[in-house]
């Protein structure tokens, strides 16, 4: 048999972390490790605890969801990381991808979701679920609209991991050019980070149709 998933949750509402608790201790193949009430406390525990999947709140004092996010996969990166909140516009859920996280819950699911959730990022897989999805899609596609030809072969590129020079010497331009053309991807998407561009570029399909007119 194999080890069940290691699960923790972090929220600071006892009652949601409580009732979510409940529910998955139900599941035979899930492990509750801890229900924690800030960010801070699943910093400092992490290596502790060992996580499989973190089911994590946004809006939580000391340390936030987001900051939580990206200081937990410092130190633990295979950890999967389920945004599990009351949020749905499309800056929390494009800002909880870039920084990391697999998935995305909203509070209202029904309960089975959420080990639906669990089960797809432990797959390898990333969730959103439906009030996640209906939200992001039109702000995903009128984002990918603004992008050229160019832009969206560079992007291509960086989703296959490679470096500024490499991408240069696939398209045959400049290493300048390449930094600038990322540069302007980062601008025009809304993120921060190479690895932000490079989770957007797998997660919404830009590895299609950028061949063309380049």
């Amino acid at each position: 048999m194999t080890d069940p998933v290691r699960v923790a949750i972090v929220d600071d509402h006892p009652m949601v972390a409580e009732g979510i608790e409940a529910i998955l201790e139900t599941y035979d193949d899930l492990q509750v490790v801890a229900t924690l009430s800030n960010g801070q406390d699943m910093i400092d525990q992490v290596e502790d605890l060992n996580p499989d999947v973190i089911l994590l709140d946004l809006n939580m004092p000391k340390v936030n969801g987001l900051s939580a996010a990206e200081m937990i996969l410092e130190r633990r990166p295979d950890t999967r990381i389920l945004i599990l909140t009351m949020h749905d516009s499309t800056e929390y859920i494009t800002s909880a991808m870039s920084h990391g996280a697999k998935g995305y819950i909203l509070k209202d699911v029904p309960t089975e979701e959420i080990k639906q959730a669990i089960d797809a990022v432990m797959a390898g897989a990333t969730y959103l679920c439906t009030g996640a999805e209906a939200a992001l899609s039109p702000r995903v596609s009128k984002r990918l609209e603004q992008l050229t030809n160019r832009e969206q072969a560079i992007l291509l590129q960086l989703a296959q991991g490679k470096s500024n020079k490499e991408v240069a010497l696939a398209l045959d331009i400049s290493v300048r050019t390449v930094e600038t053309h990322r540069k302007n991807l980062k601008r025009k998407l809304g993120i921060s980070s190479t690895a932000g561009l490079t989770r957007f570029a797998l997660e919404h399909g830009v590895l299609q149709g950028t061949g063309a007119d380049l």
